[in-house]
């Protein structure tokens, strides 16, 4: 695992105390951590999300899709 310094200015760094403490954290590396995964996923969901906008429409999904599905869910829990 590589290391990372930063410097935060004594407000942000009260924050971060204040999170691993309230929030059960072992260390402000583990918080960081945590705010950097979740970005991640944010900008992951929002490249899908685009992406999806930006895509030719589908059929829509009308009774008939979601009776075909109901059914299939049906038959793989069996």
């Amino acid at each position: 695992m590589s290391t990372m310094n930063i410097s935060l200015p004594d407000a942000l760094k009260a924050f971060v105390d204040e999170q691993v403490d309230r929030r059960g954290y072992g260390t402000s590396s583990e918080y960081v951590r945590e705010l950097i995964r979740r970005d991640q996923d944010r900008q992951r969901l929002r490249r899908i999300l685009l992406e999806g906008a930006a895509s030719a429409p589908a059929a829509s999904a009308g009774p008939e899709y979601f009776d075909a599905l109901r059914a299939r869910v049906r038959s793989a829990g069996r």
